[in-house]
C-alpha cells in the first residue's frame, strides 16, 4: 500500500524539521502512541496501540532516519510487531519545502502487512491508515505552529 500527500505548516522549515526529531513531539502527535524512545539520532523505539476494523493491537516497533537530506528532508524505515494481530513495515520519504514564512510537508509512504490485519482487506487498512495520518499531521502541524509564534 502506498500513501502520499502535502500539508502546509505556518512555521519556517528548520522548526519543522526541528519538530520531526523531537521524540515528544512526535509521541504527543502519533495516535495511540503509549511510549516513544530515542536510542540514538537514527533509531527511534515506539509502542503504539491501533484498533484497524475489529482488531485492536499493541504494536512495539522499530524506526531508522536517514538525515542525510537535511534540513530539506529525510527518509526513515521501520517495523512493527502486533503479536496475533500481525506485523507492519515500511519506509517514507519526506520534503520539506520553504515557501515564505511557511513550510510545505510532502510524504510518499510505502506499507505491507501480515497476519490478521492484512486479512482485514486493503480498503479498510488504506482508510484506517489515512485517518491515522491525517490525525497525526493535523496535530503536529498545531503544535509547529504554536512553537513558531512563541
Amino acid at each position: 500500500m502506498e500513501l502520499s500527500d502535502e500539508i502546509r505548516i505556518t512555521a519556517p522549515r528548520d522548526v519543522v524539521y526541528k519538530a520531526l526529531n523531537t521524540p515528544e513531539i512526535l509521541q504527543e502527535c502519533i495516535p495511540g502512541c503509549e511510549e516513544l524512545i530515542q536510542n540514538s539520532p537514527e533509531d527511534l523505539e515506539a509502542k503504539v496501540v491501533l484498533k484497524i476494523g475489529p482488531v485492536k493491537a499493541k504494536f512495539a516497533g522499530q524506526v531508522t532516519l536517514d538525515n542525510s537530506n537535511a534540513p530539506g528532508g529525510f527518509s526513515l524505515t521501520g517495523e512493527g510487531k502486533g503479536g496475533a494481530a500481525g506485523f507492519a513495515k515500511g519506509g517514507a520519504e519526506v520534503t520539506l519545502t520553504e515557501d515564505g514564512a511557511e513550510t510545505v510537508l510532502a510524504y510518499t509512504a510505502k506499507v505491507d502487512v501480515g497476519g490478521k490485519i492484512a486479512q482485514l482487506g486493503s480498503r479498510l487498512i488504506a482508510g484506517t491508515a489515512k485517518k491515522l495520518s491525517g490525525k497525526f499531521f493535523t496535530r503536529f502541524g498545531e503544535i509547529v505552529a504554536e512553537q513558531a509564534v512563541s
